[in-house]
């Protein structure tokens, strides 16, 4: 389940246009081969959250945002973007359902050579179907 959602929630992020139009890369991992900004999902874990009747699980996911800038808020827009194309991913998914997406926490920090990386990581509780 986690795999296919990584894979689905990757796709759903690239069909954003405001998203697409603003990164050179929507990818899993982090990666040199693109230059700045880019938008990966960098970890993901998941735990059981099955019930007597359904196999479930609750999958934390973390994407990272990579760019240059000299404010801190340079990228907020951008990230609100990203938030709420996560928030949005549909629930009907092919083999699960999704029964919650939840916003958990996220950390932007300023690194070498001004650039700046900004983390938001989501609990999903999904269940097979």
């Amino acid at each position: 389940m986690e795999t296919q959602l990584r894979t689905d929630l990757l796709g759903w992020l690239r069909g954003e246009p405001t998203i697409t139009a603003a990164v050179n890369l929507v990818d899993e991992a982090e990666t040199s081969r693109a230059m700045m900004p880019w938008l990966a999902l960098v970890a993901s874990a998941s735990v059981d959250w099955s019930s007597k009747t359904h196999t479930g699980r609750e999958i934390r996911i973390a994407l990272e945002l990579r760019h240059r800038g000299d404010v801190p808020g340079d990228a907020a827009e951008l990230l609100r973007a990203i938030e709420a194309r996560v928030e949005t991913l549909p629930t009907q998914q092919n083999g699960y359902e999704i029964a919650g997406i939840q916003f958990l926490r996220a950390r932007t920090e300023r690194r070498a050579k001004n650039e700046r990386a900004s983390l938001v990581e989501y609990r999903f509780r999904v269940v097979l179907t």
